[in-house]
């Protein structure tokens, strides 16, 4: 990834031109929480959004579960895209840790699909089955709101399920596959961008944020 430069306003990759950059939090704790939700903020006043991209995190966690991880797609010539929110604990079924992904992001960024390991930007044509017509394979709650999620075909090593709201992507990944089954508990979906939960755990950053998905 080449940063822009005096020749060029844009992020570049040598393989794909012109991108968006990601950025990952090197640590996680409550000031880079506060931080990226500031970065957030700023974005969405300067687009003249009222609402900036949301950055979700089920609260309260799950028994065990730490918040273990922050990413977000833009800068402050293109806004924030999109956003990732890591978050590890104990396995739900097989016994040993577990992890999972919470990201947010508006149609064409492929943040999500990267994590769910599946080509391209759009989840829709590796949905086990249609939107419209399928009856939803999972539930969670978002700012209050029943959110439904459809289970995407993605590879064994993981689970991945995709949901749509506002006009942006959600996409729940956990590994091992299952984790998935973390969603059987209905979880409730916080909006960091709104505030940071005071009693808010962190743990040692995901392995899967920082580059091993």
């Amino acid at each position: 990834m080449r940063a822009p430069d005096l020749m060029h306003s844009d992020w570049r990759c040598d393989a794909d031109g012109a991108v968006l950059p990601l950025h990952i939090a090197h640590h996680i704790g409550p000031e880079i929480v506060e931080s990226a939700k500031a970065r957030l903020v700023a974005a969405a006043q300067r687009a003249g959004d009222k609402r900036p991209t949301p950055m979700w995190c089920p609260w309260p966690l799950p028994s065990g579960w730490m918040m273990t991880g922050v990413g977000w797609v833009g800068d402050e010539r293109s806004g924030i895209r999109a956003t990732a929110v890591a978050c590890s604990g104990p396995g739900v079924v097989e016994h040993g840790p577990a992890d999972c992904l919470i990201i947010a992001e508006e149609p064409g960024i492929g943040l999500g699909t990267r994590f769910a390991g599946i080509p391209g930007t759009d989840p829709g044509p590796f949905l086990d089955g249609d939107i419209a017509t399928t009856t939803a394979h999972a539930r969670v709650r978002a700012a209050g709101w029943p959110l439904p999620l459809w289970m995407a075909k993605s590879p064994e090593d993981r689970c991945t399920y995709v949901g749509e709201a506002a006009g942006m992507w959600i996409y729940v990944v956990t590994w091992p596959a299952a984790a998935g089954y973390l969603l059987e508990e209905e979880l409730d979906l916080h909006d960091l961008s709104d505030d940071v939960p005071a009693h808010l755990i962190y743990g040692a950053p995901s392995p899967y944020l920082h580059g091993q998905a």
